[in-house]
């Protein structure tokens, strides 16, 4: 789908609305729309998806790069040129606006999220750059445990772990590494320090790569040496409910039902007061973007909606473990984009 495709589907939104123009300040969604990465722009889409474009004279020349098919206002007063520009009922960002930009604006109607619910369901192109992401990531984390662990540092494994993804065509780290040796993976999101990686230890590892501005999400946990009872015991409850999890989400079915399979294979198996975080959320030009996985969300899945599936169990002063995966919802099981092996890993 080409972007003037993306804006012609939003003008459609914003006239069910009975509105003119929707303003879109949130750079991310400013970059779905119409490919630019600068770091100051603005469109105005209409009810029939002309778009206007705002930026300052920094990016006038980025700008005409990126969006050659969309009108472009080079000022350094976007909230007023846009706000001149617009006519009859204009909606905005307002979950994202201060007060005083959405007085600039004229006090504009909320557009109740409306480029967010668009940006939920991927076409192709959005689809394969997550896959070379998540390609990327797991070949880095299989060199990564291919090499020498024991003796290093938390922080030595994850610059190792984020330069082989660099050396592998990421552009950059989907986000702040997370590897925790030992005490330390009870720890949801430790961050990395000189704590020396022990045998005995597991390693919990939660990365990704940044590929044409898509992030791969990913958490593995390893054994460093022969997995005691209790940490194999923990690792397989976790498992167990990330399957549990994961059956359920297909399209169709309401995003609550993956949050319900998942926790109560935790409960069954006497887990679920050591699960302390959330259980997943939707992933694209975000590391976290609607959907979010929860009890209490009120939709159904749909096909092509790109997520992750992350239960966990964290014993505080003992460990913790986390297996989490990106995958794409289909009508029947889920397309799993991360695709480095579950089974417990003993690394020796």
């Amino acid at each position: 789908m080409s972007r003037a495709d993306r804006r012609e589907r939003l003008g459609r939104l914003i006239a069910e609305q009975g509105a003119d123009a929707l303003y879109v300040g949130d750079l991310v969604n400013v970059r779905y729309l119409t490919g630019f990465t600068g770091s100051n722009g603005a469109v105005l889409v209409f009810a029939d998806g002309s778009t206007v474009f705002f930026t300052d004279g920094r990016y006038r020349d980025q700008a005409a790069q990126e969006l050659p098919d969309v009108e472009h206002v080079i000022t350094r007063h976007l909230l007023d040129e846009a706000r001149h520009r617009a006519r009859g009922l204009l909606l905005a960002e307002t979950h994202v606006l201060s007060v005083d930009a959405w007085r600039r604006l004229g006090e504009p109607v909320s557009s109740g999220r409306l480029v967010e619910r668009l940006r939920e369901v991927k076409d192709d192109g959005e689809i394969e750059s997550l896959r070379r992401a998540c390609a990327v990531s797991a070949e880095a984390l299989e060199q990564l445990l291919d090499g020498r662990l024991v003796g290093r540092t938390e922080r030595e494994l994850a610059r190792e772990l984020e330069d082989r993804m660099f050396r592998l065509g990421a552009q950059d780290k989907a986000f702040d590494t997370i590897l925790a040796a030992g005490e330390n993976s009870a720890i949801p999101h430790h961050h990395p320090t000189d704590r020396i990686v022990e045998r005995g230890d597991l390693l919990k590892i939660d990365f990704g790569a940044l590929v044409d501005g898509y992030h791969a999400d990913c958490t593995r946990t390893v054994v460093l040496g022969k997995a005691a009872d209790w940490q194999r015991e923990i690792y397989t409850a976790v498992r167990e409910a990330q399957a549990a999890g994961l059956e359920r989400l297909r399209a169709g079915v309401p995003v609550a039902e993956s949050y319900t399979a998942a926790t109560t294979s935790l409960d069954t198996a006497g887990w679920l007061s050591a699960f302390t975080t959330g259980l997943g959320h939707g992933v694209g030009l975000q590391i976290h973007e609607d959907p979010f996985i929860g009890a209490a969300h009120p939709g159904r899945l749909t096909r092509r909606t790109v997520l992750t599936m992350e239960p966990g169990i964290y014993l505080p002063g003992r460990g913790g473990v986390r297996i989490e995966d990106t995958v794409v919802v289909t009508d029947a099981a889920p397309e799993v984009l991360t695709t480095t092996a579950k089974d417990l890993m003993e690394i020796a």
